[in-house]
């Protein structure tokens, strides 16, 4: 099996889609056809089903898994020879939900290592166990657990996450508000799969009640934004009052103890971090989040 048909594979198997494949990888559709059907004959065995859209099989989703390692540890060897090459400067690849969060050691750590080239990639929780374990990815911090076998975790910063409202909403002179008393309120919201909608959907599931959600969002950054406008309410976690970029918005303490958010950085356990990823995990990992500085290593 050739390299390069491993790559394009992967391609495939991600957009699941031929021809948007083929376009995204700059080559000819017949000719990524015949790369993928080589393949299957090799492997013995269909690796998309084909009735209707194209779709991943469980034996395409096995091989995928194996051919992400195993490229994963290739590239891991091409960037640790780079690294020793050039005496320890390279490359770190962050990926996470959201980076307004960390703005502050990300800005810390380029004053320090400014020869150190920093490649941030915005992933959903719920792929960021498989791309870390393929070695796509250095580093991952999510605001949600994400399966941790043969992963490591360290926790950043567990917090509450309150109700943003305008500055006029009736709610916003609130000391504390309930789930039960917005039932019914417009929510701004993250789409599904981000940790904001996630919690907002367990809050109101625990009542047996669906949030009204009037507005959806791809950039979770705007949702303070949207409800300083007048869109609507919606849940925002406490750092956001502290940022440099916070918009005119009431906070309100939400009444249950189930309303936080618990900010982790995952790394693969078995795979060697480079030193850039290890000096960005030091960064990252013994930053304060109440001074926005760093603090003693723990």
């Amino acid at each position: 099996m050739e390299l390069n048909s491993l790559r394009q594979f992967l391609v495939v198997a991600r957009l699941e889609h031929l021809s948007g494949a083929a376009e995204e990888l700059r080559v000819a559709q017949p000719s990524l056809s015949r790369t993928i059907a080589r393949l299957e004959s090799e492997l013995r065995t269909p690796l998309f089903d084909r009735s209707g859209r194209l779709r991943l099989n469980d034996a395409g989703k096995l091989f995928r898994d194996y051919v992400e390692r195993s490229l994963g540890d290739l590239d891991a060897g091409r960037r640790a020879v780079a690294e020793a090459v050039s005496e320890g400067v390279g490359t770190v690849r962050l990926a996470s939900e959201t980076f307004l969060t960390l703005t502050g050691p990300l800005a810390a750590f380029k004053r320090a290592h400014p020869a150190i080239e920093v490649e941030l990639r915005w992933m959903a929780a719920e792929d960021m166990g498989r791309h870390l374990r393929a070695q796509d990815v250095d580093l991952c911090v999510a605001s949600q657990p994400i399966p941790a076998e043969g992963l490591e975790a360290v926790q950043l910063l567990d917090e509450a996450v309150g109700l943003a409202t305008p500055l006029d909403h009736p709610l916003a002179s609130r000391t504390s508000v309930s789930i039960d008393e917005l039932t019914g309120q417009p929510f701004v919201s993250a789409r599904k799969g981000h940790w904001q909608r996630r919690l907002l959907d367990r809050l109101f599931a625990a009542r047996d009640q669906t949030p009204k959600i009037v507005c959806e969002v791809d950039e979770p950054s705007a949702i303070a934004a949207l409800i300083s406008a007048g869109l609507g309410i919606g849940l925002v976690p406490a750092f956001a009052r502290t940022s440099s970029t916070r918009v005119p918005a009431a906070w309100v303490p939400v009444d249950s103890p189930d309303c936080r958010r618990a900010v982790t950085l995952y790394w693969n356990a078995g795979s060697h971090l480079s030193t850039a990823a290890r000096l960005m995990r030091t960064t990252i990992a013994n930053w304060n989040w109440i001074t926005g500085e760093p603090q003693e290593k723990r």
